[in-house]
């Protein structure tokens, strides 16, 4: 069953990569989180984050929203951070290799609406949506039991 596991007000871009760093810490071969939310909503800030903190070092992570796909090799993981808004079709997100870094890399997926049918079942989601000033983000995580949701819920509660 899918279920919401955790939430969070985050109050500032500091905030909302500190989340990001914590979820980095537990990622895995065949993670896939969704990142979902309006634009502006700090899914691209949040996956910055994410992978600067796992790759140690502040590289530029761009959105990939023209590229589709950037992968990022850390120490002991590839990464794939893909925006598939530009997507019309869930067969594109196959051609684009998807279906493989889902089981051998950790992937974050901005738009995943896009998957369709094509989304990993024990995928979490992580919705954002606006908060109630200026820089303010409600972050809340969504998914059905599995290893990663565990790691996740440990990091997040720890």
């Amino acid at each position: 069953m899918t279920t919401c596991f955790a939430t969070r007000a985050l109050n500032s871009a500091d905030e909302t990569t500190a989340l990001a760093q914590s979820v980095s810490a537990v990622l895995s071969q065949g993670d896939v989180l969704l990142l979902e939310g309006p634009l502006g909503a700090g899914k691209s800030h949040f996956a910055r984050g994410a992978i600067q903190a796992r790759l140690g070092y502040p590289e530029d992570v761009p959105s990939p929203t023209f590229t589709l796909v950037q992968v990022y090799e850390a120490p002991d993981l590839d990464i794939w951070h893909c925006d598939l808004y530009r997507l019309t079709t869930p067969e594109s997100a196959q051609e684009l290799g998807l279906d493989d870094a889902f089981e051998t890399s950790a992937c974050l997926i901005e738009w995943p609406s896009r998957l369709a049918h094509l989304r990993p079942q024990d995928a979490v989601t992580l919705q954002f949506e606006m908060g109630d000033r200026e820089g303010a983000r409600n972050a809340t995580f969504i998914g059905q039991p599995s290893a990663f949701r565990t790691r996740l819920e440990g990091a997040l509660n720890g």
